[in-house]
């Protein structure tokens, strides 16, 4: 039982690593904002066309931020379920199909 429960904890490891070498990007405007996030759902980097933020105005700029920044995180958490579902499978089998539905 510990050696099952020593392997999982293993497991978390390799995935949460491998998960912060994913990147997911979310763009809105055409790609005059875009956000990029680790699949640990960490935002690692926010880029703004210059020429567009010459020219928005503040709330608009905060909501499209918002969008952006959400569509990102929800990208990095479709991944970070995939990655666990096989792992998960991987380590446990298909149990039936619990994992995955």
């Amino acid at each position: 039982m510990f050696d099952k429960i020593a392997q999982a904890q293993q497991m978390a490891g390799e995935i949460k690593k491998k998960l912060d070498n994913i990147s997911v990007r979310s763009e809105v405007e055409g790609g005059k904002i875009c956000v990029v996030s680790t699949a640990n759902k960490t935002i690692s980097a926010i880029e703004i066309d210059t020429n567009f933020l010459k020219t928005v105005e503040k709330e608009e700029l905060e909501d499209l931020l918002l969008i952006a920044v959400n569509r990102a995180l929800e990208q990095a958490e479709n991944v970070s379920q995939t990655e666990m579902q096989a792992a998960t499978r991987n380590m446990f089998g298909d149990l039936g199909g619990m994992f995955g539905k």
